[in-house]
């Protein structure tokens, strides 16, 4: 059973819906939801920036469960890979598309501190944002054809409510969110599923956490979760620790108090960040 699209249609219409498209597939939550829709019987696009771990993930991923894989490398920082990725895809019958690649700060920092402010300002918001747009402007017209598709896109919950510090990267973030429950009502009546997906902390390169907890769980278990609310929610933080953290952020707490909070956090890991490089 197709989890991901039990709640859609039927498993022979599954079978049309043959690949899953994943940006920022060779490592963390790409590569998981790379992997749990290969268990599932997907063929996979995967796409990523370096070729050669596009080839160490493909192979293991054909060896491990006998599907199909296929691989684009792109760098998302830049602009020009549209037309290269496109015709990639050409002629391929995609039923779920994960835009998950993404980039964020080194460590907190004021905004006009950040070092290379101006080329951080454009890659951050190339790969957080543009990528977004261009992958769903290439894949969702078929899908619209076929009245049939899932495009997940992932934020954060750093996009649930402002994160000084992390002020770009969590205002990217916020457009993710945005962007994906305003194409979802655009086009549900269509028979596309678009949702916002905000994870909290996940033992990710991205979040720079090792060990697992309950409130932090690996790759794999965050995305087994979050599949299961696909057509079920619209915006969903996609595992249920995370989700109580977000009513709590959200819904209990006094913005004013968040804010605080937060800045207080990321300026002790501020400090602790730039401490460290000193002695190094």
């Amino acid at each position: 059973m197709v989890q991901v699209h039990a709640h859609l249609c039927t498993p022979s219409c599954l079978e049309r819906l043959h690949y899953e498209v994943v940006t920022g597939a060779t490592d963390g939550i790409g590569k998981a939801y790379a992997e749990e829709l290969a268990r599932q019987g997907f063929a996979i696009v995967l796409i990523s920036r370096t070729q050669e771990k596009l080839d160490e993930v493909s192979k293991a991923i054909e060896s491990k469960y006998n599907v199909e894989t296929k691989t684009i490398s792109a760098d998302f920082g830049s602009l020009d890979i549209y037309p290269n990725i496109e015709s990639g895809l050409a002629g391929l019958e995609i039923g779920v598309l994960v835009n998950n690649v993404g980039v964020s700060y080194s460590y907190p920092e004021f905004f006009l501190n950040i070092p290379n402010v101006d080329s951080f300002i454009n890659s951050m918001i190339n790969i957080n944002i543009i990528s977004v747009c261009q992958m769903t402007r290439l894949v969702l017209p078929r899908m619209v054809d076929r009245s049939k598709g899932v495009i997940l896109n992932i934020a954060s919950a750093s996009g649930m409510y402002p994160v000084p510090l992390l002020t770009l990267y969590s205002s990217t973030k916020a457009f993710v969110d945005f962007f994906s429950r305003g194409l979802d009502a655009e086009y549900k009546s269509k028979g596309i599923i678009i949702q916002s997906v905000l994870p909290f902390f996940v033992t990710t390169k991205l979040s720079k956490i090792k060990r697992a907890s309950l409130d932090i769980p690996t790759p794999d278990r965050y995305v087994k979760a979050q599949l299961s609310t696909v057509g079920l929610q619209t915006q969903t933080n996609g595992y249920l620790p995370h989700a109580i953290m977000g009513w709590v952020t959200t819904a209990l707490l006094p913005a004013k108090l968040l804010n605080k909070y937060v800045m207080s956090t990321g300026l002790s890991q501020r400090a602790r960040y730039l401490k460290k490089q000193k002695q190094g």
